[in-house]
């Protein structure tokens, strides 16, 4: 096919109305390809020095994140949680002698139990939190431990990369909570201390808590697993197994509040009829000593009367004496079990910064970046000349 000469480009340009490209047409797809190519090259080749410089640039700033970044030890618990099912047979013992006081039982034992998907909850509630904050943690060279609390309000020293983010990124919340008053909050935590209130201060370290406490569950094999991050390897294990020893508490005292409820209202019951029983007993005894030789019928009816007395407070007692037994029994038929499946173990490497790898990201990154510039300001400038033509 001949080749169509500028004449004859400007005829079919003025005859096309939608102005189509006559490098569109069919005899210069393949030119039109190769160009493109070509001219991708020359771009990059021609801004080389750019893409050099950026890569640099992210290369250092890499370098810097990773020796500077904080070091931090992981350290793990896995567990599975077992508790007994099934309802107890102690609610229609109990049930006849609660009616009586007035109280109605239900069904005893068996308490409600917590589906472990629900531990991640527990983890991040405020009450959790707050309590695990005091769990006592070692730092290296010093004797005696410290709260996690202390550890960061008062020994804590961030490193120098999370200095400058703070001081960057975290900038307009730095000066935020700079300004609040927590005076107007202390007042408010004396003046209604029935309800459950935090600091700023202790917010904060909720936050840090959260960052550095997970929890993972896995549903299909059934356990679960705790992680700690921590400065230091020690700290980190402490963390977990205190993480790890307060969950199985709320736990406990949530599944078998109720059998303990009932084993609290049979020993009060207990407690009751144990006077009653050595009240009637010495009574019928002194009424024994005082009428030896009486034969009379009065006497003779007073002491059925005592011995009936003494007889049902005797039998009250053995009967509860047997249900106290019996619920102490289901106090620990109710408490769940926790097999411990790995223990916690002080690691032995750090998990983070990973310096290797973190320099090889932002080298990475630093090459996209500048081919990106490269590519942008030739769109740019393709554009612009489109503007102005």
């Amino acid at each position: 096919m001949g080749r169509i000469t500028e004449n004859e480009q400007k005829e079919y340009k003025h005859m096309n109305p939608d102005n189509i490209n006559l490098k569109n047409t069919p005899a210069s797809v393949s030119n039109d390809d190769e160009i493109d190519l070509i001219q991708l090259v020359k771009t990059l080749w021609v801004g080389r020095r750019t893409v050099v410089k950026t890569t640099f640039v992210f290369m250092a700033l890499g370098l810097f994140v990773a020796l500077f970044s904080a070091k931090e030890y992981t350290a793990s618990i896995t567990m599975v949680p077992q508790s007994a099912e099934g309802g107890s047979k102690l609610g229609g013992d109990l049930g006849g002698l609660a009616a009586m006081a007035g109280i109605n039982l239900g069904s005893v034992g068996g308490g409600s139990s917590i589906s472990p998907s629900l531990y991640p909850k527990i983890i991040a509630s405020v009450p959790f939190q707050k309590e695990l904050m005091q769990t006592l943690i070692s730092i290296e060279g010093e004797k005696e431990e410290v709260t996690f609390a202390y550890y960061y309000k008062v020994i804590h020293r961030p490193g120098l990369f999370e200095i400058v983010k703070k001081y960057t990124i975290g900038l307009p919340r730095f000066i935020k909570e700079f300004f609040r008053n927590e005076v107007a909050l202390s007042r408010a935590n004396h003046e209604a201390s029935s309800l459950l209130t935090i600091s700023y201060r202790e917010k904060r370290l909720m936050e840090k808590l959260s960052d550095q406490i997970s929890l993972e569950v896995n549903d299909k094999d059934g356990y679960v697993s705790i992680y700690a991050r921590m400065p230091e390897a020690r700290q980190a294990a402490e963390m977990v197994q205190g993480a790890q020893e307060l969950l199985q508490e709320v736990i406990t005292n949530f599944k078998i509040k109720k059998a303990k409820e009932q084993m609290t209202f049979v020993e009060e019951r207990y407690a009751e009829k144990e006077a009653a029983f050595s009240a009637a007993q010495n009574k019928l005894a002194r009424f024994r000593d005082q009428n030896r030789n009486v034969s009379t019928a009065v006497a003779q009816t007073q002491l059925e009367r005592l011995q009936s007395e003494f007889s049902m407070a005797s039998s009250v007692y053995i009967e509860l004496a047997k249900q106290l037994e019996t619920q102490k029994i289901q106090v620990k038929e109710d408490t769940p079990v926790f097999t411990i499946v790995e223990p916690a173990v002080v690691p032995l490497q750090r998990s983070k910064p990973k310096r290797l790898i973190t320099l090889i990201i932002y080298t990475f990154l630093g090459g996209v970046v500048g081919v990106g510039m490269v590519f942008g300001k030739e769109f740019l400038g393709s554009i612009r000349k489109q503007w102005e033509a």
